[in-house]
């Protein structure tokens, strides 16, 4: 790391980024702090980009103010030390679970993930479980096997005697824990799976939009100015066709088949083809987002940031849009109450199911892999819920069980 010759070296950066389209603001953070690591070198004499990220933790105890400063930090190191230029994405990664197991740990979850085998889905999850289980116990200072306890086992899923982990997450390390038993013949992994508690199964109704709330939605669509092209039309995307957040964020201009009104994807969460049909009021928000809104560039994804790079929008942006237009329509306003695109996708299925539609229709066209995927929106199907209750006139119950 040269230092005293950092400033030099950074106009080449600075240079770049003016001409890519980045803002002024944005440029003068990264002069701001290559001239404050210069000046300050030799006071805190560091050694390396690590050192002075270090520095940069004591001085800014704010965590956002420390992650942004850390952002420019990395961007200034990477054209350092590698010549790399920024492109708008982040190219800093924290270091997983699995890579923060000892030896001994590691190989146990190497091993439950070669039984289960490359081709299922669920290696990720057990190998994300397994990982976060035994870290947890590296922690409480076990590095083996041998030194895992019921008390030890206990504080992972109890810590305090307060539980935090789910019926999910315990289902994923017995998995992965079963799968290596015939690895491990002397009986150890049998114990320690001894040890994992019982949690019962549980799952909470979703949260649904009323029928007010979505004619709220619509009104806000429809007649406020304020609201960008692009947040209407993904938006509308999302209240007419219920696809999946990662789905609208991948759309690109080749997906649309606008003399056959068809949009036609491969789902990112199945990798499964899906076609839908594309009503007017889709095509017509995409369209004018196109036409007059989407920044002129070779991008081939639809939707893409509003400065550049530019560069497609990522599920995070899409819920926050999501929560934006909700606001403005005056719903969803508390901390508790369940907000994103993925409500739009339960208002799809929930009004399929009230018109009559039947199942195999709704999971085809929500792009299910499983039938079963339509279960919890059957929770919030009120016309056929109630056509299952029973009544109680037979049943004399006093007043005051409904009014006080």
């Amino acid at each position: 790391m040269d230092i005293l010759h950092l400033k030099e070296k950074v106009i080449g950066l600075v240079a770049y980024m003016k001409e890519v389209g980045y803002t002024s603001q944005y440029i003068w953070y990264i002069n701001h702090l290559t001239k404050w690591i210069v000046s300050n070198s030799m006071c805190y004499e560091w050694q390396n980009y690590a050192d002075i990220e270090h520095t940069l933790a004591k001085l800014w105890h704010n965590k956002h103010t420390f992650a942004n400063k850390s952002r420019l930090l990395r961007i200034i190191q990477r054209y350092d030390e590698e010549a790399s230029l920024p492109d708008g994405h982040k190219h800093y990664h924290k270091p997983s679970n699995y890579n923060q197991l000892c030896e001994e740990f590691m190989k146990v979850v190497d091993i439950a993930c070669k039984f289960i085998g490359k081709d299922t889905k669920m290696v990720p999850t057990i190998k994300v479980a397994m990982s976060s289980f035994f870290l947890t116990l590296q922690k409480y200072g076990i590095n083996s096997l041998d030194a895992i306890d019921e008390k030890a086992v206990q504080m992972v899923f109890s810590p305090n005697d307060i539980p935090i982990r789910s019926h999910s997450f315990k289902y994923s390390v017995e998995y992965g824990l079963k799968k290596c038993v015939s690895y491990y013949n002397d009986g150890i992994i049998e114990h320690i799976m001894s040890y994992l508690p019982t949690i019962p199964n549980s799952r909470k109704n979703i949260q649904y939009l009323t029928e007010a709330e979505i004619e709220a939605i619509k009104h806000v669509l429809e007649h406020d100015k304020t609201i960008s092209l692009q947040d209407k039309a993904i938006a509308t995307i999302a209240l007419y066709t219920g696809l999946r957040s990662c789905d609208i964020s991948a759309l690109t201009m080749k997906d649309f088949d606008w003399e056959g009104d068809l949009i036609i994807i491969t789902q990112s969460k199945t990798g499964t083809a899906l076609t839908l049909p594309l009503r007017a009021v889709v095509g017509n928000a995409i369209y004018d987002y196109l036409v007059e809104e989407r920044p002129k560039c070779y991008e081939p994804y639809v939707f893409l940031t509003v400065n550049s790079p530019y560069r497609k929008l990522h599920t995070s942006n899409l819920n926050a849009i999501c929560v934006k237009i909700m606001h403005k329509a005056g719903i969803r306003l508390k901390v508790s109450d369940r907000k994103g695109l993925h409500l739009f996708r339960h208002y799809v299925a929930t009004s399929l199911l009230q018109a009559g539609v039947q199942q195999p229709v709704i999971s085809s066209t929500l792009g299910h892999a499983s039938p079963k995927s339509l279960n919890p929106y059957l929770n919030a199907e009120f016309k056929s819920l109630k056509e299952c209750a029973l009544s109680i006139e037979n049943y004399p119950v006093r007043k005051e069980v409904f009014y006080q």
